[in-house]
């Protein structure tokens, strides 16, 4: 095991008396930079720590990124060569149970604290690259993203009555847009007494309620074997007893199961996935579906029935992540998603059509709807 700090400690140790030790266990910026070295993410753990911090990106020594919510930023690490990229890739990936070499060039795992980590070793990249992206250190309530500017507080109402009159939902939007934040903040709405039964490939879902139990899926290990996926947990969490089913990003084939469970009487469902715009979500959707082998029409048969509310998220140039775009899904197949609300010109022309299904559901119908 080597490093900076590490070669520096050895060289205090060997040049001087036992006294020297005590010197450094008494330093406690030494004690800290050096659990960093061992433990942590090395120099780049007040990285980490930087309020507000989302990723932290490494493309060589000399190259490293922060984003802190502002978008991509330059920063100075005192990484000395690639080697000490490499050293602190295979370090990390060893914390998280995972193997990094030559015959297993790149990684992609979970931190302890639950940071993503993903490192890929050269000769399929120039240099050894480290990507980390940094979940939230507390979950964000739902006045707190409108005092965010993420969406108003009369849109605020209306989500707020999707999830309590239990409408299914479905949040889009690219990466870093704030889709896992407000899906957690919207499940923060739900009723105390129900059930949430939670499927991720890692635990970024931070809800505040009193009864959610996670589902994570597991990588394979070394040799290749123990692989389970969200298919496998939306099976499992079917026989759980969920009163509200909610897979924290639709990536395959287990979008089926989901669907197939909302058609079947667990109401009030909810996930994420990657789009552009909401109305381009369903080809989204007909692309996952065809990894299990369903067919477009019948892909869009079923959302049609499963799914009620699209809520698109999108990250403006200044930073700010915000709501773009509320639609509902037509109960009819093939019928592009209808315009509930936009942040360019407000209620859109669905917006009636979601107060009668609120209304039905025994809900007063927001301001915004009428």
């Amino acid at each position: 095991m080597s490093g900076p700090l590490l070669d520096r400690v050895r060289f205090r140790l060997a040049s001087g008396p036992p006294e020297v030790m005590e010197e450094l266990l008494l330093d406690q910026g030494a004690r800290d930079e050096l659990a960093d070295e061992l433990l942590g993410a090395g120099p780049l753990e007040p990285l980490l720590a930087e309020p507000g911090a989302t990723d932290v990106l490494v493309n060589a020594a000399d190259q490293v990124y922060l984003d802190r919510g502002r978008g991509l930023e330059r920063v100075s690490v005192p990484f000395e060569s690639d080697a000490d990229v490499r050293r602190l890739a295979v370090r990390l990936a060893a914390q998280a149970g995972r193997r990094l070499d030559d015959a297993q060039p790149f990684v992609d795992a979970v931190l302890s604290d639950g940071t993503r980590l993903h490192a890929i070793l050269p000769p399929l990249v120039p240099h050894p690259a480290i990507s980390l992206r940094i979940l939230g250190r507390r979950p964000l309530s739902l006045p707190q993203l409108v005092a965010l500017h993420a969406m108003p507080v009369e849109l605020a109402a209306v989500l707020t009555s999707v999830v309590r009159a239990r409408l299914s939902l479905l949040i889009s939007g690219g990466t870093g847009a704030g889709k896992t934040s407000l899906l957690a903040a919207l499940l923060g709405q739900a009723d105390p007494s129900e059930r949430i039964l939670t499927i991720e490939d890692a635990p970024e879902l931070a809800i505040d309620h009193p009864h959610v139990l996670p589902l994570l899926a597991r990588e394979a290990n070394a040799e290749f074997a123990g692989a389970i996926g969200p298919l496998v947990l939306v099976r499992q969490a079917l026989r759980m007893r969920a009163d509200r089913l909610v897979i924290g990003e639709f990536r395959g084939a287990e979008i089926v199961e989901l669907l197939s469970a909302l058609n079947t009487g667990h109401a009030g469902g909810a996930a994420t996935v990657h789009a552009n715009s909401a109305a381009d979500v369903p080809a989204r959707l007909i692309a996952l579906a065809a990894l299990a082998g369903m067919s477009a029409d019948t892909l869009l048969a079923q959302a049609a029935s499963a799914l009620d509310v699209l809520v698109h998220v999108a990250r403006t140039a200044d930073g700010t992540r915000r709501v773009e775009q509320v639609a509902i899904w037509q109960r009819q197949a093939g019928l592009p998603p209808g315009l509930v609300w936009t942040a360019a010109c407000g209620a859109g022309p669905a917006a009636p059509e979601l107060g009668q299904r609120l209304a039905r559901c025994g809900r007063p119908v927001p301001e915004l709807l009428r």
